[in-house]
C-alpha cells in the first residue's frame, strides 16, 4: 500500500528544516513576559507551588440571528475568517477587561494541516501555538481586525513548528508560562459531522452532556457557529478554573463579553454600536445596563460617622494583595503600580519652584487620598484605609516627598525615569507615602529656584490611591494652587474617597 499514512507525516516533520519557522517564533515572542499573567478580575490568586484542581466555572451565550448575521458579513466584507473576526473580538475584549494591557498573547488551536496531502488523513494534527498581539488604544476595531489578520496568515505559514521546540528556544520552564493557561478556539458545526448515513439508514448525532465541565485552563473561550440551526446560531462557551474564578464572577465576565459583541454587530439601540471603522477599542464599554443604572441611581455623600479610618475599597485591596502575591522573595522586586507622570518645560517658559512646592502642599492636603495609609488589621481580618492627618506627622512635609536630582547625558536621565517606575522602595502605603514629586535639573540645581525647558517633573502616585482619571483632577486643583495661591476646601462637609467605600 503506497498510499501516506499518519506514521509517516510523524516521520517526515522531524525531517523539515525549521530554521526559518525558529527565527520567525523567536521574534514573535522577543521581550514578551512569558511569566506576565493576564490581569483578570479574579476571585483567588493560586500560589506558584498550590496544587491545581480541574474544577470549572462555565457559562454560555448565544447571539439572535441578527447578531449572528451581522458577525459573518462583517467577516465577509473584511476579508477574515470566523476565527480570525472572533480573536479579534477577545483581545479587544481582554484589552478592557485587563483595563488598558496592550501586549497580549494567548494560546490557539491550529489545525495544521498545512499541505494538501494532509486533508484527508486521519490523525492528530492540531497543534497550540501562542497568538501575541501589540495593540494600540487609539486602533478602531478595524485596525485591529486587520492586525489580526495579518497576524494569522504569518503564523499560518510556520503552523508547523511545535510548541516544544517554541518553549525550549525560549529556555523557560513550561509551567510558568502564563498563555498557555489563556485559550481561544471557534469551532464550525458541520452537517457532515452532525448527520450519518449507512446506505439510507440515517443517524443524528446526540450531544455529550457531561455532568460536570472540566478546566483545562485558567481561561478557556470558544466561539461556535451552527449553521444547521434556525435561531442562535453563534454562541460562545467560557470555561475558566474554579481555582480563580467562582460562577458568578465568570458569569458575570460572559455577560461582558456578550455586550462587547452587542457594541459591535448589533443594530439595536440599546446596545450602543459603535463605530468600528473610526471609534477606538478603547471606547468598547463592559459596564452593562443594569450597572449603568446602579450608578446613576447611587448618591455619594459624606458620612459623618467616618472620621479618618475605613475599610479598604475593592479596587484597593486587589491591588494590595496583587502586589504581594506577585513578587517572587528569591528574585529581584520590580514595583508594578507605581505611575509616574513626565513633564518638561516649553522652551522659553519658566515654573517657581518655591511656588511649586506650595501648591503641592495645597493640592495634597486637598485630596486626602494622597495621605492615605493601608493596613491589614489582623483582628477584623480585613485591610483598611486611614487618611493621615497633620497631628500623625511631626511636619507636613511628611505627607509626601520632594526630591532633586541633576542628570547630565540621556543615559542618566533614562536610569532615573526607569527607577521612578520599576523601583518598589518609593512608596510606603502602611506610613500613607503614595505621592511624590522628583525635579530633575539639568547638570546643576537652580540657583534661582527656577525650572528651565531642559530640566523635568516627575509627579508620581501608587496606583492604590490613585487612577488614570484621577490625574486631571490633580492637575486641575495644582494648577489652581500654582496661580491662586489657595484652594476652597470644606474638609466638614467635602466627598472623601473614604466616604465612597459605603
Amino acid at each position: 500500500d503506497e498510499s501516506l499514512q499518519y506514521i509517516d507525516y510523524s516521520i517526515h516533520e522531524r525531517l523539515i528544516d525549521m530554521s526559518t519557522s525558529r527565527e520567525f517564533w523567536c521574534l514573535q515572542l522577543e521581550e514578551y513576559n512569558l511569566e506576565s499573567r493576564l490581569s483578570l478580575p479574579v476571585d483567588r490568586h493560586r500560589l506558584p507551588n498550590d496544587t491545581r484542581s480541574s474544577s470549572a466555572s462555565v457559562t454560555q451565550v448565544s447571539f439572535d440571528s441578527e447578531i449572528s448575521q451581522s458577525f459573518l458579513e462583517y467577516a465577509s466584507v473584511h476579508h477574515v475568517t470566523p476565527f480570525q473576526l472572533g480573536l479579534s473580538v477577545l483581545y479587544a475584549f481582554l484589552f478592557k477587561l485587563t483595563h488598558g494591557d496592550d501586549d497580549l498573547c494567548i494560546s490557539c488551536l491550529n489545525a495544521n494541516r498545512y499541505k494538501t496531502e494532509l486533508q484527508n488523513l486521519i490523525g492528530m494534527f492540531i497543534s497550540t501555538l501562542p497568538y501575541r498581539a501589540q495593540l494600540s488604544s487609539h486602533w478602531s476595531f478595524d485596525d485591529l481586525v486587520q492586525h489580526v489578520r495579518e497576524k494569522c496568515l504569518s503564523i499560518l505559514e510556520h503552523s508547523h513548528y511545535p510548541l516544544q521546540h517554541i518553549l525550549a528556544n525560549l529556555h523557560v520552564n513550561k509551567s510558568n508560562i502564563s498563555f498557555l493557561e489563556t485559550m481561544y478556539d471557534f469551532i464550525t458545526i458541520s452537517s457532515q459531522t452532525s448527520e450519518l448515513s449507512f446506505d439510507g439508514t440515517s443517524l443524528k448525532q446526540v450531544s455529550f452532556k457531561q455532568s460536570s465541565e472540566v478546566a483545562k485552563f485558567d481561561f478557556m473561550l470558544t466561539f461556535i457557529y451552527n449553521p444547521l440551526l434556525e435561531n442562535n446560531r453563534l454562541s460562545f462557551h467560557l470555561t475558566c478554573s474554579r481555582d480563580l474564578l467562582d460562577e458568578i464572577t465568570v458569569r458575570n465576565i460572559g455577560r461582558r463579553l456578550e455586550y462587547c459583541v452587542q457594541q459591535l454587530f448589533s443594530s439595536n439601540e440599546t446596545s450602543n454600536r459603535i463605530d468600528t471603522c473610526f471609534t477606538a477599542v478603547s471606547k468598547i464599554g463592559l459596564i452593562i445596563l443594569e450597572e449603568t443604572r446602579e450608578m446613576e441611581d447611587t448618591a455619594f455623600c459624606r458620612q459623618p460617622h467616618i472620621i479618618n479610618e475605613a475599610p479598604a475599597s475593592f479596587a484597593q485591596a486587589r491591588i494590595w494583595l496583587d502586589e504581594r502575591i506577585r513578587f517572587d522573595p528569591d528574585k529581584p522586586q520590580v514595583a508594578i503600580y507605581n505611575m509616574p507622570f513626565v513633564y518638561r518645560l516649553q522652551p522659553g517658559h519658566t515654573l517657581s519652584i518655591k511656588q511649586l512646592h506650595q501648591a503641592l502642599h495645597l493640592t495634597v492636603n486637598n485630596n486626602s487620598s494622597l495621605h492615605t495609609s493601608l493596613h491589614f488589621d489582623t483582628e477584623m481580618n480585613l485591610l483598611m484605609q486611614r487618611v493621615i492627618t497633620d497631628e500623625d506627622k511631626n511636619n507636613k512635609n511628611n505627607m509626601f516627598l520632594i526630591i532633586e536630582t541633576t542628570y547630565e547625558t540621556d543615559e542618566q536621565l533614562n536610569e532615573i525615569l526607569h527607577d521612578q517606575k520599576r523601583n518598589p522602595q518609593l512608596f510606603n502605603l502602611a506610613q500613607g507615602l503614595v505621592f511624590r514629586c522628583h525635579v530633575i535639573y539639568y547638570k546643576q540645581i537652580s540657583s534661582n529656584h527656577l525650572l528651565s525647558h531642559k530640566d523635568l517633573l516627575i509627579f508620581n502616585f501608587h496606583h492604590a490611591l490613585f487612577d488614570f482619571p484621577s490625574m486631571n483632577i490633580f492637575l486641575h486643583d495644582l494648577n489652581q494652587a500654582y496661580t491662586t495661591g489657595q484652594l476652597l476646601y470644606d474638609d466638614n462637609t467635602n466627598l472623601r474617597y473614604l466616604d465612597c467605600k459605603y
